[in-house]
């Protein structure tokens, strides 16, 4: 690539890095399967030899971290061991075996005149990812934009932007390597919070924005952004126990959702228990999650419950905690927990935990999330887990793209009509 004029303007860099992304696109759309594979293999393959390096500079962010007082859920996000880095490779492999999702006819129709329509899978273009913490975003994004035959410029958070340069150089090697261009998967290379706004007014490059972090970065984006937003708004995941529950589900998934990884979006940040259930039961619940490190804190009736639980306030169930800390509501009902996750809730993942089919299809019809469970943890809210490879965020918004955004939801379509001579009476 030719040399900025001035290396730190980031609207520059931005409108750079655009137009190489632009013809990128391009070059793309008319890509083999094979030779997209063919980068991904080689992607998995530099990841792995190159794992002492990426480490290396894992540790640069890590103790950059510690100097700004990063919390230990953000600190948990950004840090990279040999196991995650092997689990990366693996997410790598993973997407490189789904099927290309690209030419699918999704619908086609033969019209009486003889005009046979269809309906195609084609690629976005160029898609802009502004993302927060985690090191891993760089090559998941990366690899679900490679395999849907789309550009993407990234642009990860400062506090990951060694972690997240060391990746990135390895995609890039990856892709000169297969003969496809750099520029297919671009990256901002400075922490200028400018670049944010600089990427924000490129609509001339980028087709659709994908923020993925905390609420003030995903309100900038939809308030600011001139092009189509993914939304991935907080994790605010609820957990209803409807008095029906088998007692070994209302224990075991309780205390998944919250303490299995208290820093990821599924985690569990309220539990709603029904007034009516056991009390035995509800107290159980509780006094593992306390036993287990978790603060918990509730209303009134929750709190005779448990002596150690304290006091909640309204604040609390609005808050994403991604901390081993808890709010717990006692409710009156499946209609209740219902009102209570629409006014609080953030549309991303929402639980029942029940055996009475009624109260159940209530809660999966009115509950209005990208994603409601029954009797299963929350912390399913993940691509991987629903058999998309990896994903490149959450999306709570309810245009396009809802729920985990894999491969398909990186799509969009056109219309082609094939005629023999039909003219228009």
């Amino acid at each position: 690539m030719a040399e900025l004029a001035n290396k730190n303007d980031p609207q520059e860099i931005v409108a750079k890095l655009g137009k190489g992304a632009r013809k990128a696109a391009a070059e793309l759309l008319r890509t083999p399967t094979e030779t997209i594979n063919d980068a991904l293999d080689r992607l998995a393959e530099g990841l792995r030899k190159n794992t002492a390096l990426i480490l290396q500079e894992n540790r640069k962010d890590l103790a950059a971290a510690k100097d700004r007082g990063l919390s230990a859920a953000m600190t948990d996000r950004l840090m990279l061991d040999e196991k995650r880095v092997e689990g990366i490779a693996s997410g790598v492999e993973t997407v490189r075996a789904l099927p290309d999702p690209v030419d699918r006819v999704l619908w086609n129709t033969d019209r009486p005149n003889g005009i046979r329509i269809e309906r195609v899978a084609v690629p976005i273009g160029v898609l802009g990812m502004i993302y927060e913490s985690r090191p891993n975003v760089t090559v998941d994004a990366s690899i679900l934009c490679l395999k849907s035959h789309n550009a993407v410029i990234l642009r990860g958070g400062s506090e990951s932007l060694f972690s997240s340069l060391a990746l990135h150089k390895i995609i890039q090697s990856a892709l000169e390597d297969a003969g496809l261009p750099a520029e297919a998967v671009s990256m901002i290379p400075v922490s200028d919070r400018e670049a944010v706004g600089a990427m924000l007014r490129a609509s001339e490059y980028i087709d659709v924005m994908i923020p993925r972090g905390g609420r003030g970065l995903i309100e900038r984006v939809i308030t600011e952004a001139r092009m189509p937003v993914f939304g991935h708004l907080e994790g605010l995941c609820h957990i209803y126990v409807h008095p029906s529950v088998k007692p070994e589900i209302a224990l075991d998934v309780t205390l998944n959702a919250k303490m299995r990884r208290t820093g990821i979006c599924g985690a569990m940040e309220t539990l709603l228990l029904d007034a009516d259930l056991d009390k035995d039961l509800s107290k159980k619940v509780l006094s593992q999650l306390l036993d287990k490190g978790c603060e918990l804190v509730g209303d009134k009736q929750t709190q005779t419950l448990d002596s150690r639980i304290g006091q909640a306030t309204e604040e609390d169930w609005r808050t994403e905690y991604l901390a081993p800390k808890l709010s717990v509501r006692t409710i009156k009902g499946v209609k209740e927990a219902v009102e209570h996750i629409i006014k609080f809730g953030s549309h991303h993942t929402d639980c029942i935990l029940a055996e009475d089919q009624e109260p159940v299809s209530y809660f999966l019809k009115n509950v209005d999330s990208g994603i409601v469970l029954h009797n299963a943890s929350t912390q399913f809210a993940d691509g991987g887990e629903f058999g998309m490879g990896a994903e490149i965020g959450i999306a709570t918004g309810k245009l396009h793209a809802r729920g985990p955004v894999g491969l398909e939801q990186l799509c969009t379509y056109k219309y082609l009509v094939h005629g023999t001579g039909q003219t228009r009476p």
